[in-house]
């Protein structure tokens, strides 16, 4: 037992970072993940990732999750993931009880696969379903995930027999990007990338862990929060072992209370002690710390302001999606002329996406009213006051928990969606895009809010709110409007990008259909499934005649025109039903 407990009369640790999933605070983070855990395992099979930085919680929601998961759901639990073939699928057979037979003609990996297959069709015979979740998953190697792609393939005639939980850290997203894994990530039926706690959370996050310990009330004094946060970023895991040693601190003292004081003096012990392996004994590195800074900012001050642009420092800080804003995106709208939709669109590396999605509601400030939710719940949110939920319904998904572009992203992945974003944009893109969208406009007070976008033309716009829907003229519109644009457009199911050379016949006979059906004098090409010269010249007139880029690349801007024309529940932005 900790020596603080009884000087604050708590019953047990309230900071430790075991995790314990009677700790977990239910964050707006926290039940969106639980949510698409949740969505993942209702799905017939597929893999299911939750990933977010070091010491978000992942472990913690991991384990609450499997303490309230169905009973009719079987868990194989692996700790370890540098592991190879072999031993994980002997770590899986193992964690579901699974009998291997010995033979000498078979490797060791054909005897677990096989009588993994028995065991799983076994379980669904009796209305079982089974989840493997793999932890620290941005170990697994390149073959080791094959393997569990593999294992995915294990179903019968109309059901997928395995849930595949991986969480890892976000290099996890990077590893499954790279082309050779494109087929285990187009496996991925729910995504959810944790993030830490917003300040505003952080005071019931400290109250939740000290109630749930035994605390009577609050012990961190008001003003404790925003250092906390600053020192952490809202790390749970840096919060707990902060808040671990100001109650020693304050123990040692003799105070029943945490001041903001007594957390920074905390901190420097703990800080210090992750960034170089041991206690911080002077403030040396600080002062060479400032020093460079300072040298930097006077180095950057006495460059001309067109060298700057051009290296290109017009960038996003500590932003999840942040990219470098290009000088070809500035000379756009600088010159006002503007490129067609297809320039903009169709290479998303020489456009522009710089801010993240701005929240409806502005950070509030943080109290310490002891409020303590006692477990996970649904969020209280409307359909009508979640611009993202809202923009998830005019395409028929029905969704009350998105708060975040990334949760968003992933939903609308699941639907065969795919999420783009441009900024700045201007009226004529998002008339060419047509699209509803979301868009981030200046309020009263220099306050930012996010709206629906569902109708553009040459005088106003349409913009959907809570209570319904609000018509700006176009100009009252761009005076407000901060450029940026989120929208949604369905790709075609088995490709994304078809240009001279490749090889696809199922894409090639889908895209001389289309193409017949724009202009019926078109006739068909023999190609064998490969884009040829011939069927280039076709997609180049289909592209003059939209007023596209005649490049004849069917990309993105191509196949939503496609989309366009020939599909009729693509909700528009620029419809006659409006």
């Amino acid at each position: 037992m900790s020596i603080y407990l009884q000087h604050f009369a708590l019953k047990r640790e309230p900071f430790s970072i075991v995790p314990d999933p009677d700790f977990l605070y239910p964050s707006q983070q926290h039940r969106q993940a639980v949510a698409h855990l949740k969505y993942g395992l209702d799905r017939e099979g597929g893999f299911i990732l939750l990933t977010g930085e070091v010491g978000t919680g992942k472990t913690t929601l991991t384990r609450t999750m499997l303490q309230r998961i169905p009973a009719h759901v079987r868990v194989a639990y692996v700790l370890n993931s540098k592991l190879n073939e072999t031993d994980l699928l002997a770590s899986i057979c193992d964690e579901l009880a699974i009998k291997l037979q010995k033979s000498k003609n078979l490797s060791f990996s054909k005897i677990c696969i096989d009588a993994l297959n028995q065991d799983l069709l076994a379980s669904h015979a009796k209305g079982q379903k089974t989840l493997i979740v793999i932890e620290e998953a941005q170990n697994l190697s390149a073959d080791v995930l094959e393997t569990l792609r593999l294992l995915s393939n294990l179903e019968t005639n109309t059901h997928k027999l395995l849930h595949i939980l991986l969480v890892g850290q976000p290099e996890l997203l990077e590893i499954l990007g790279q082309k050779q894994l494109r087929q285990l990530n187009q496996r991925v039926v729910s995504r959810f990338h944790l993030l830490p706690l917003d300040q505003s959370e952080l005071s019931n996050y400290i109250n939740h862990r000290l109630h749930h310990a035994g605390a009577a009330g609050p012990i961190f004094d008001q003003g404790c929060i925003k250092v906390l946060f600053r020192l952490t970023k809202g790390v749970p895991r840096l919060i707990n072992l902060i808040c671990h040693q100001s109650l020693l601190a304050a123990y040692s003292l003799g105070a029943k209370s945490v001041s903001p004081a007594l957390v920074k003096d905390a901190s420097v012990e703990i800080l210090s002690g992750l960034d170089n392996g041991k206690p911080n004994t002077s403030n040396k590195p600080l002062i060479v710390v400032l020093l460079l800074v300072l040298m930097m900012v006077s180095v950057f001050m006495l460059l001309p302001r067109s060298t700057l642009d051009s290296l290109g420092f017009l960038v996003a800080i500590d932003k999840p999606n942040a990219e470098i804003v290009t000088s070809k995106a500035e000379n756009i709208i600088s010159k006002g002329t503007g490129p067609t939709a297809e320039d903009v669109m169709e290479k998303d590396n020489e456009l522009l996406v710089v801010d993240d999605l701005v929240a409806d509601s502005v950070e509030q400030s943080a109290t310490l009213s002891f409020i303590v939710e006692e477990s996970i719940i649904d969020s209280g949110f409307t359909e009508t006051s979640n611009p993202l939920v809202n923009l998830l319904a005019v395409w028929s998904i029905a969704s009350s928990e998105v708060y975040s572009p990334e949760a968003f992203a992933g939903i609308a992945t699941t639907f065969g969606l795919q999420s783009e974003k441009v900024t700045p944009a201007t009226p004529w893109m998002l008339s060419a895009i047509d699209r509803p969208g979301i868009v981030v406009l200046n309020e009263n007070g220099g306050l930012l809010k996010s709206y629906l976008l569902t109708y553009i033309d040459e005088d106003s716009v349409t913009l959907r709110i809570k209570d319904g829907e609000i018509d700006l003229d176009l100009d009252q519109f761009k005076d407000r409007w901060t450029g940026s644009f989120l929208y949604l457009w369905r790709p075609h199911k088995e490709f994304d990008l078809l240009m001279q050379g490749d090889t696809d016949k199922l894409a090639m006979s889908w895209l001389q259909e289309k193409l017949s059906m724009d202009d019926e004098g078109i006739e068909k090409v023999i190609t064998g499934g490969r884009y040829t010269e011939a069927v280039k010249d076709q997609v180049v007139g289909f592209q003059r005649r939209h007023g596209l880029k005649a490049d004849g690349i069917v990309g993105r801007q191509t196949l939503m025109r496609l989309n366009e024309l020939f599909d009729d529940e693509i909700p528009r932005l620029t419809g006659s039903t409006h």
